[in-house]
């Protein structure tokens, strides 16, 4: 009988473990190895994009150089892409951007060269560039990620929830959280018109949660919906339930496909008291409410939560608006979006590396 081949053999014991850690080893070599290389592939471009602005401002130089750099560059680097001329004028707007070199080596060396191009193609100055440039460094977005951030205007949007966390959370904790919330919520990945109900919105954002989860922002993770709840014999459901990786606490959040009304809040806090009581565990921090309505009037929802000791947000919901029947049957699913992006996001990018 000839041999076993040697991925049948019984291997020694201990040998499944170390086996596990190898690969995890080799996994992290290449992803260090990966990131070096973009580091030293961004320095280097800011590098090439300082000189070309320092040669045509001390010599005068114009466009011409550059088509002739790029020439000359592709001749003697065949083997190497990113020398078109397309890519030399991002390298220049790229040095223009950001002329502190301590940090672009410190910071944005971080993220790949594509990341640096979505930022000064999409974003008018440095303040905002370099927060997003920080949020997508911290939650590690891909560049599709990233624009799509940008386009729905993320930063705007953060901390603008109508909350009462600096009354009835601790510090720092209540910073965070009024930060993990926005206003408004853009759902429009759904699909669903500005006519729909609160249970069609509902269903539709659990069977789209990893859309839901995005834009609800990072730490959120996804307990459950129509969380049942019992309460003295009598069953209440929860719209949907959440936990907060960073906040370490639950956050119930409600629907209304109406305009707010004070008497929502009522609802809202029996169901914090009611998770509070029966589900979170000692040492998670008060639960969260979340209301989610269609519109509301800001001066009312602050007087709504002056006088209330829970930690409670209040933030609006937006969707599609009404479009006509024939363009809402036309209109693309989440997935064949999704399909078109990774088919085709590299499709416009020079030929960079």
């Amino acid at each position: 009988m000839s041999d076993k081949p040697v991925s049948l053999t019984s291997p020694p014991a201990g040998y499944a473990d170390w086996l596990a850690e190898l690969k995890n080893r080799i996994h992290t070599a290449q992803q260090r190895a990966t990131l070096a290389v973009n580091r030293e592939l961004v320095l280097l471009y800011w590098q090439i994009g300082s000189d070309i602005l320092a040669r045509q401002a001390a010599q005068g130089w114009g466009a011409k150089v550059i088509e002739r750099l790029a020439h000359d560059l592709r001749v003697a680097f065949p083997e190497m892409k990113g020398f078109s001329p397309r890519n030399l004028k991002y390298m220049r707007a790229f040095a223009e951007a950001w002329p502190d070199a301590q940090f672009v080596q410190a910071v944005l060396a971080q993220l790949p060269w594509y990341h640096q191009l979505a930022l000064l193609d999409k974003l008018p100055g440095p303040g905002t560039r370099r927060w997003y440039a920080a949020k997508a460094i911290e939650h590690n977005w891909s560049r599709n990620i990233l624009v799509m951030q940008i386009e729905t205007r993320l930063l705007e949007r953060s901390g603008n929830a109508v909350t009462n966390f600096e009354f009835s959370l601790p510090k720092p904790q209540s910073d965070l959280a009024r930060q993990s919330l926005k206003d408004p919520y853009r759902f429009d990945f759904l699909g669903l018109t500005d006519k729909a109900q609160e249970r069609e919105v509902e269903n539709a954002l659990v069977k789209h949660v990893t859309e839901f989860l995005l834009e609800l922002g990072a730490g959120f993770a996804f307990v459950g919906r129509q969380v049942l709840l019992d309460v003295g014999g009598d069953e209440f459901f929860i719209d949907l339930l959440f936990y907060h990786l960073k906040l370490r606490c639950y956050v119930v959040i409600e629907l209304k496909g109406g305009k707010f009304k004070p008497e929502h809040l009522g609802q809202l806090g029996f169901y914090l008291a009611a998770v509070d009581a029966q589900v979170k565990h000692p040492q998670d921090g008060p639960t969260i409410g979340l209301l989610l309505c269609k519109s509301k009037n800001k001066v009312v929802a602050e007087y709504a939560l002056r006088t209330n000791t829970q930690p409670l947000g209040i933030a609006e919901y937006q969707l599609l608006e009404s479009l006509p029947a024939e363009l809402q049957t036309s209109l693309p699913s989440i997935e064949q979006i999704e399909r078109e992006l990774a088919g085709n996001d590299t499709s416009t990018q020079d030929d960079s590396p």
